[in-house]
């Protein structure tokens, strides 16, 4: 699972040709640690790319996360849908339908 920096979100996320769960988050974060495995599984079926919402604060702006974990779904360039907290894996792919 990639960390992305803010100029890499462009071509990894909105350029993606493929769907794209975003895992917004922070290393000091508890429940963000307890999603890390799940998100990690996850990336073996889906593509899954992690932001640090201390490192790209812009980004968490941008896509309106005020609580973490936040997981959007993405597709064609546009944020679909979002998940807030500690959920389990199946949750999450439902993000991308």
């Amino acid at each position: 699972m990639k960390q992305l920096k803010s100029q890499e979100f462009q071509a990894e996320v909105l350029e993606s040709k493929v769907p794209v769960l975003v895992d917004f988050s922070a290393t000091w974060c508890g429940p963000c640690q307890m999603l890390a495995p799940v998100l990690e599984e996850l990336s073996q079926q889906v593509k899954v790319v992690k932001v640090d919402v201390d490192e790209n604060p812009q980004l968490a702006m941008a896509f309106q996360v005020s609580s973490i974990p936040t997981v959007v779904s993405f597709r064609d360039g546009k944020a679909l849908k979002k998940s807030v907290g500690v959920v389990p894996g199946e949750k999450l792919l439902e993000l991308l339908k």
